[in-house]
């Protein structure tokens, strides 16, 4: 996006939404704020906004990569499907200037966390699909992560992070790979921090689920692969 989304005018502009919308108000309010004000958070919305990202995702990379075999474009899907590449979209949406979240979260400086950025590009999505139909959430979501998918299809690895990582240190001696998670927060907002090492290798992912956390510490683990 090009425009400066820095107004929710502008926001709910590019997005094709009303300003006065109740979805984008939902899709904007964190589980954090939602507990100290007694309201509806976003995370239904996200649960709705991930199904519509995949298969967006999904859809543009069968219809426009079609060298890519079904593993290719599976492992091509979850490098845009992932946290990192979504609280990126987020960023360029501007949605942290928008975000309703409580006073613990403003306080620890919440707004920067990737899974924080992530989870509200999904909600936002969600809020677009049930209020214009799938067809425009499609093209939203398409246009959002193009240069994303355009680099994933490039050359995949066919490998998911951690079998790469486990196949690379049992190939140099290395032993498999040993994870530790930490859950940090409370309930209704944790989030996973893992800790992976292997040959001499140390190196960290956090992410909302432990899948993620883990596949994200896989990945720098990886991208540092020869300081082992």
């Amino acid at each position: 996006m090009s425009l400066l989304l820095s107004s929710i005018d502008a926001l709910a502009e590019a997005l094709g939404l009303s300003p006065a919308s109740e979805l984008l108000a939902l899709a904007l309010t964190h589980s954090s704020y939602a507990a100290e004000h007694q309201c509806q958070s976003n995370e239904r919305l996200e649960f709705l906004g991930d199904a519509v990202v995949d298969l967006a995702v999904a859809d543009l990379i069968v219809r426009e990569y079609p060298h890519l075999n079904e593993g290719a474009s599976s492992v091509a899907r979850s490098r845009v499907v992932n946290e990192a590449s979504l609280a990126r979209a987020a960023t360029r949406l501007y949605l942290a200037d928008h975000l309703r979240i409580g006073k613990g979260v403003v306080k620890e400086q919440g707004l920067e966390r990737p899974s924080l950025l992530a989870d509200a590009f999904e909600a936002v999505v969600a809020a677009l699909y049930l209020e214009r139909g799938y067809d425009v959430a499609k093209d939203f979501v398409q246009a959002s992560l193009a240069q994303d998918i355009a680099s994933a299809s490039l050359a995949p690895d066919t490998l998911d992070p951690k079998t790469r990582l486990r196949q690379w240190a049992e190939v140099h001696g290395h032993g498999a790979p040993v994870y530790e998670l930490v859950a940090r927060g409370p309930s209704h907002d944790t989030e996973f921090e893992a800790t992976v090492r292997v040959g001499g290798l140390r190196a960290s992912g956090s992410g909302r689920s432990k899948k993620r956390a883990e596949s994200e510490a896989a990945t720098h683990a990886w991208e540092r692969r020869g300081d082992a």
